[in-house]
């Protein structure tokens, strides 16, 4: 299949690369001009703004947005929005809030553009371990686009989830999961670190854990590596960031009445991180985000 890809940072290009490695057509525009270069530098096509990139796709046209949420996100919409005709897909595989998402369903379906909201985790490690995709919006246009969710995906790793909003709304409740399982992790190493007379080698630990145990996981073998390059992790300043679905998780939450002390709680601590806590779990909150998600890290001074 032929589409367009809008947005090259931290997944977007890696996106771009499975899809040509599983046969299809791309052609990528961003408006960094130094990662359009990149791009370039692999032979892949690139368009030098949005008029270019569309010009450069066959109608019926797919166009895949990886784009920071918010503003970005929905402007870069509306100008696509302007250049497209009747029939043709715009996907938005960031993390926008799904009340956006619902609302921009409406004012494409309006023009006669589909849309589709793509729940996408995988980090920067998608290239290599595929992705998981998590479809809302109308479901023959998302049956149009399985060959690109098959090749994007591991098997079983994609679906449709339900209408526009759906794809998400499940993405955000993902990340709020994450939100929850990172910090008791943390949290456990923390205490295991504590134990000073035992004298425990916590890297050893988490390796032992990652093979057989019932908290072993994907995250706890991040943990390990990390550990292995450096088990104090020293130069990680213990300030934990969040890229804000927590925040909607939470107040979803809220409306919808229905309890999360556990995700609340792991949100409160990174909170609690950016004021006064110098703990080792905030430490390890912080590298673990860089290390499957590339965000940034705060060194230790």
């Amino acid at each position: 299949m032929e589409l367009g890809i809008i947005g090259l940072g931290k997944m977007g290009l890696n996106i771009c690369r499975r899809l040509i490695q599983g046969g299809h057509s791309v052609v990528v525009f961003d408006s960094d001009s130094e990662v359009l270069k990149v791009a370039q530098k692999e032979n892949i096509s690139t368009g030098n703004s949005l008029e270019d990139l569309v010009k450069k796709l066959t109608k019926p046209r797919i166009l895949w947005m990886m784009v920071p949420s918010g503003e970005i996100t929905h402007s870069t919409i509306l100008n696509l929005s302007d250049l497209l005709d009747r029939g043709d897909i715009i996907i938005d595989g960031g993390n926008s809030y799904y009340k956006d998402t619902q609302s921009m369903a409406d004012k494409l379906s309006e023009k006669g553009i589909d849309f589709l909201d793509v729940g996408t985790s995988g980090g920067i490690w998608g290239l290599e371990n595929g992705y998981s995709l998590m479809v809302g919006g109308d479901s023959v246009t998302y049956s149009k686009l399985v060959p690109l969710f098959e090749t994007l995906a591991p098997s079983k790793g994609f679906g449709h989830v339900g209408p526009s909003g759906a794809g998400h709304f499940v993405k955000m409740i993902h990340n709020g999961i994450e939100y929850g399982m990172m910090q008791a992790y943390a949290e456990g190493f923390d205490l295991l670190k504590s134990k000073e007379d035992f004298n425990l080698d916590i890297q050893s630990i988490s390796e032992i854990w990652s093979h057989g145990s019932v908290v072993r996981s994907w995250i706890l073998e991040l943990i390990s590596d990390l550990l292995r390059e450096d088990s104090s992790l020293k130069d990680v300043a213990p300030f934990v960031q969040d890229s804000g679905e927590g925040r909607w998780t939470v107040h979803e939450s809220l409306n919808a009445e229905v309890p999360i002390p556990v995700i609340s709680s792991a949100l409160y601590a990174r909170f609690y991180s950016r004021n006064k806590d110098k703990s080792f779990s905030a430490k390890l909150l912080s590298a673990l985000r860089n290390q499957f998600g590339g965000h940034e890290v705060f060194k230790s001074k």
